[in-house]
């Protein structure tokens, strides 16, 4: 049982978390095992967030005052809160997988993306969204593109010279 001190050190940081956070998720971990609960946690922690588990009062007292406040007022049994510090779609997709391989559990109940709401559907296309990495790959694709046509056309050129000549 955690003591009045306690509870406002743990609301004074999950407040701070809420408010550095680029986003933030609202789930619940429900029928999770404890060995798929830390590979989530570290799934998260490995691309820039983290999860807290709590008690919805807490939660609801670190949310006052914020944008997540409205979505953390009336919860109703377990849940846990996932911070992204740098790709909100990177945390995101982690959540949505943990919820496909297992049933009846881990779901995207809400979300906040730079202080906007998230509807269910936007936190599905937020999760969607391919990675950084995978979006800075295809763009660096298309700046290439060009140049590596024409590079091959210039190539091109030079063996049909060379065939002509010989």
């Amino acid at each position: 049982m955690l003591n009045r001190a306690e509870k406002t050190k743990l609301v004074s940081d999950l407040r701070e978390k809420m408010n550095s956070a680029s986003a933030v998720f609202l789930t619940n971990l429900v029928g999770l095992s404890s060995n798929d609960a830390v590979e989530l946690r570290k799934q998260i922690r490995e691309v820039g967030g983290s999860i807290s588990v709590s008690r919805n009062t807490l939660f609801r007292l670190a949310s006052e005052g914020s944008a997540a406040e409205k979505a953390f007022k009336d919860l109703k049994g377990p849940h846990a809160v996932a911070f992204a510090s740098d790709d909100a779609a990177a945390v995101a997709k982690c959540l949505k997988k943990a919820g496909e391989n297992s049933e009846n559990l881990v779901s995207l109940k809400a979300g906040f993306l730079e202080g906007k709401l998230l509807s269910p559907e936007e936190l599905i296309t937020l999760a969607n969204l391919p990675s950084k990495d995978q979006m800075l790959a295809t763009l660096l694709a298309t700046f290439n593109a060009p140049i590596g046509a024409f590079a091959r056309v210039l190539n091109a050129i030079k063996e049909q010279k060379e065939e002509t000549e010989s």
